[in-house]
């Protein structure tokens, strides 16, 4: 039996069960994805968008379907603590992939906004969900995708109406339990927002426990004309998690999209974002931050598309690798034949620690219009030496001066984010990791 084997032996045995409670639709997108995974099977290092991600690690294992699991007082404590969980949002919380009503908490939403479980949407309206349920991530030339698209069970479906404004953000968190056998869980979540909307939402993901799991998400987001997202997402998984994970934005006319990817956990990790500009006057902003420490792997994969003319989109990837962490950057633009007048710019920064960790870095231009103005760079380095003399001839010790330019460089990331309650946890994040590292290099000093 090959690696495969395992998905498609369980896809077999879930259709059994399944019956025919699903629309006909959803049945027959899933049988398209599960046989394009029977064809595609799991990329190697011999895929160029691979070859520095090796997935042996997380293919040798046999991976079941998660179940629903009831969480005690002190893990739902745990939970609210990693995912800076505050009451002044809207809050869905995921424990396996499956929606808990016990643990979410809605307040008032305005009028023509809904927030919600994708599977009940799907029993109770699946008109809402068919126009554009994989019609953005595709899964054509993605194994990953094809996967959440024939497994998952749930997530979120978040639908805002023209005009409407959400004050608080959705908070979308997304709890995994490492139980005695490896599991796995697809969470699926679609954002749909009408013209002239606005709308922040956070994604967290966390794990409680030991042992590996398989987190697979899936994320497909529609702006429509004029709308305003502000989209974050925080992943704080163990370090023997395995988390695959894509975002893919679908823009209309003058619409904005903000998104911060921060990544501080998992010990396999690829996160892959897309956004497609696909009509005149769209921005887009994506940045990243990244922490490695330990033998963590860290991928991170973007592709804007500019699609039309007078669209922007700005880049700014951050990290930061330790020990023997592994980070990997791919970013790239392509600016189609019909995109003049675009304005784009990439940038990705690593800071590297230590001489264990890498990074392999590739941002790319792909450029078929004539009247742009794109740029993008990399660079890759370690603390700067004047600037810590400069701070130890303050009177700070060499272990605190690292600390010191190490937190400055991913706060600039950090403060960045508008939502205070998230920014604030992750800067006491910073500072407390910041402070464990000082700590440790003051006693290897001595």
């Amino acid at each position: 039996m090959t690696e495969k084997d395992v998905y498609l032996s369980t896809f077999a045995n879930l259709e059994k069960v399944r019956g025919h409670a699903e629309p006909s639709w959803l049945h027959s997108l899933r049988t398209a994805a599960i046989d394009r995974f029977a064809e595609l099977g799991f990329p190697s290092l011999r895929d160029e968008d691979w070859r520095f991600t090796n997935l042996a690690p997380l293919v040798r294992i046999p991976f079941q379907p998660a179940e629903p699991a009831v969480l005690e007082a002190r893990d739902v404590a745990q939970a609210d603590r990693l995912a800076y969980a505050q009451a002044n949002t809207h809050r869905l919380v995921f424990v396996n992939g499956f929606f808990a009503p016990r643990l979410s908490t809605l307040g008032r939403l305005p009028d023509a906004v809904y927030a919600g479980s994708l599977a009940q949407t799907l029993r109770e309206q699946p008109e809402q969900v068919e126009p554009h349920l994989a019609h953005y991530a595709g899964f054509d030339d993605h194994p990953f995708r094809a996967l959440n698209t024939a497994f998952f069970r749930d997530g979120a479906f978040v639908s805002v109406g023209a005009g409407r404004v959400v004050e608080e953000p959705i908070h979308l968190i997304f709890i995994s339990t490492a139980g005695h056998e490896p599991a796995v869980a697809h969470p699926r979540n679609l954002l749909v927002t009408g013209s002239g909307s606005a709308l922040t939402v956070v994604e967290t993901y966390l794990g409680l426990g030991e042992g590996p799991y398989f987190t697979n998400a899936v994320t497909e987001m529609v702006l429509a004309d004029g709308a305003l997202v502000d989209h974050y997402k925080v992943q704080r998984e163990t370090v023997q998690a395995f988390h695959m994970a894509s975002l893919q934005v679908q823009q209309q006319r003058k619409s904005t999209l903000s998104s911060h990817a921060i990544t501080l956990g998992g010990g396999l990790v690829r996160n892959e974002i897309g956004a497609v500009l696909g009509a005149e006057g769209c921005e887009c902003t994506l940045n990243g931050l990244y922490l490695g420490t330990g033998r963590q792997h860290l991928d991170n994969r973007t592709t804007i598309e500019h699609a039309m003319p007078r669209c922007a989109s700005h880049e700014l990837y951050k990290g930061i690798l330790d020990g023997k962490a592994h980070g990997v950057f791919n970013g790239k633009i392509c600016v189609r034949q019909d995109a003049q007048k675009t304005d784009a710019k990439q940038t990705n920064q690593t800071l590297l620690l230590s001489e264990d960790a890498t990074i392999n870095t590739k941002p790319q231009l792909e450029i078929c219009a004539d009247d742009v103005k794109c740029t993008h760079g990399a660079t890759v380095g370690q603390l700067d030496p004047e600037s810590l003399f400069y701070l130890r001839t303050r009177g700070i010790d060499l272990a605190a001066a690292r600390s010191l330019l190490t937190f400055a460089f991913a706060n600039d990331i950090v403060e960045r984010i508008k939502v205070a309650p998230l920014r604030a946890g992750l800067e006491d994040y910073l500072l407390a990791s910041q402070q464990l590292a000082a700590d440790r290099d003051g006693k290897e000093e001595a």
